[in-house]
């Protein structure tokens, strides 16, 4: 089987890091096409042995790249065409049709209820979804919540699959050399308490709770954001106004593989260096990066995360849900700072999560697109 993946850019972002981390455990042949912005994730790709190809798009009217991708899909002769992220998909679905290609499944990696991929959900985004949505065989829900809202959007339940989001919970495993290294890069004290919030800087994900938090609480503790965005600026200055500058790191993107573009530890190195992650985002579609800190061995606070809330309860004791406010985010950190740290134990919530069933699942979806739209090479 041949299976080509095109997405809208591959920078250091949770979905692009999702695909390096499938196309590792997919066991059939994976090519990948960029529309724009060949970031670090294009070179962990490349290191990995994939072909990946940049479209060079200009911009979402550029016509060009589409039919760049009709020929790029006729000439590999393509089974399956898996489409990621909205730009991708719109282009993608309707280029592999055009193409001959009737296999085509798309996953839907950010839609909340009110935000797709950071935009603001209207009238024209749907229309143009719902419209590409109908030329593909299936549309991949990373959650039961995101599967609801496809629902709620119009998109028939017959062409919804589930499948979550997976994580190679190996490499996120407690390691204190890590630790002592990862503190050391961003010049952390050894003693400090180290709070991390992991993610986009975007207003959905609010990190400015946490800064807020981190303001009312003792000296020793520190607040690390990993992630970039257009928030980083208001957020540094909320920090300088709250008086904490010197207490709050920004470590822009990091990946979750070693990659040498980026002179940084990869993210998985620096949950080592954590005691414990806050998530006060409210408006998420899967809730990875609280899955990663468990996989960790973290404490986590968070207010919004399906991954746990389609789960029993004592899937992840370890997790803790919140209301998305500074005074209360402060008090539970403050109440963890004081017990000290816990066995750095994983929980069953990590194990569910696994990429290997992940790719197992995708393969499912992929069997049966080939089987409702027959081959087209012959």
């Amino acid at each position: 089987m041949r299976v080509l993946h095109i997405i809208t850019g591959l920078g250091v972002g949770g979905a692009e890091q999702q695909l390096r981390l499938l196309v590792r455990h997919l066991p059939v042949t994976c090519d990948v096409i960029t529309l724009t912005n060949p970031g670090p994730v294009a070179d962990g790709l490349a290191a990995d042995g994939v072909r990946v190809t940049d479209l060079g798009m200009r911009g979402n009217r550029d016509l060009r790249a589409l039919f760049s991708l009709v020929r790029w899909i006729r000439a590999g002769r393509y089974d399956v065409v898996h489409t990621h992220l909205y730009r991708a998909c719109v282009y993608g679905r309707i280029a592999a049709r055009l193409a001959g290609v009737r296999a085509v499944v798309a996953t839907e990696h950010s839609l909340c209820a009110t935000r797709l991929e950071g935009r603001t959900l209207n009238a024209g985004i749907r229309a143009l979804y719902l419209a590409t949505e109908r030329l593909g065989r299936a549309t991949v829900a990373v959650s039961p919540t995101g599967a609801g809202l496809l629902r709620d959007w119009g998109v028939p339940d017959k062409r919804i699959r589930v499948v979550p989001n997976g994580i190679d919970a190996s490499r996120f495993r407690f390691d204190e050399v890590r630790r002592k290294e990862a503190r050391a890069f961003y010049g952390v004290p050894e003693d400090a308490y180290v709070v991390g919030g992991i993610g986009r800087l975007v207003s959905a994900k609010r990190f400015d709770v946490v800064v807020r938090a981190v303001a009312a609480l003792p000296g020793d503790v520190r607040l690390v954001l990993a992630g970039s965005g257009p928030e980083e600026e208001t957020l540094r200055r909320i920090a300088r106004e709250l008086g904490i500058a010197d207490r709050v790191v920004f470590t822009g993107e990091l990946p979750y593989l070693p990659d040498p573009r980026i002179d940084a530890p990869e993210l998985p190195a620096l949950l080592s260096a954590l005691d414990v992650v806050a998530a006060p985002g409210t408006d998420e579609t899967f809730g990875l990066a609280v899955l990663e800190a468990l996989a960790a061995g973290l404490p986590v606070l968070y207010t919004s995360a399906p991954a746990l809330a389609d789960l029993p309860p004592d899937a992840a004791p370890g997790a803790q849900r919140l209301a998305s406010g500074a005074e209360t985010f402060a008090r539970e950190l403050l109440r963890l700072r004081t017990a000290g740290p816990g066995e750095r134990a994983v929980p069953d919530a990590v194990r569910h999560y696994s990429i290997e069933s992940t790719a197992r699942q995708l393969m499912d979806v992929y069997t049966a697109a080939l089987a409702a739209g027959g081959s087209t090479w012959k």
